[in-house]
């Protein structure tokens, strides 16, 4: 049997304010399915969820998306004034640039340049 990505679901303290920043990144509406459920259907990307869960994030992401942003630069500036907390600066490595950002609840995510 194969299986396609439905969709990715981050836990969370607030679905929809959280749905809203990564809908102003990613394109798409924030919806609100119910108080402890949100998403955004990205027209690029599969759908992103978030799940209300009573514990909140102790521990680094095991699992992070990587954004491809043609300016790593200024897609990581526009996500800091959506609320994002960029991590260290800009790591140029054997592979490209990316910067390592924050949401507003804490889950890693990368901008990586094309």
């Amino acid at each position: 049997m194969r299986a396609r990505i439905e969709e990715i679901v981050f836990d969370c303290a607030e679905p929809l304010p959280l749905a809203r920043f990564w809908s102003a990144l990613l394109g798409g509406e924030a919806v609100e399915r119910s108080a402890d459920w949100a998403y955004v259907d990205p027209p690029e990307f599969v759908r992103v969820a978030f799940q209300r869960v009573p514990e909140g994030k102790a521990a680094k992401n095991r699992l992070h998306l990587d954004l491809a942003a043609g300016d790593v630069d200024a897609a990581a500036a526009e996500a800091a004034r959506y609320g994002a907390t960029l991590v260290g600066g800009v790591v140029m490595d054997d592979y490209g640039r990316f910067q390592v950002v924050r949401d507003p609840e804490g889950n890693e995510f990368c901008f990586v340049g094309d």
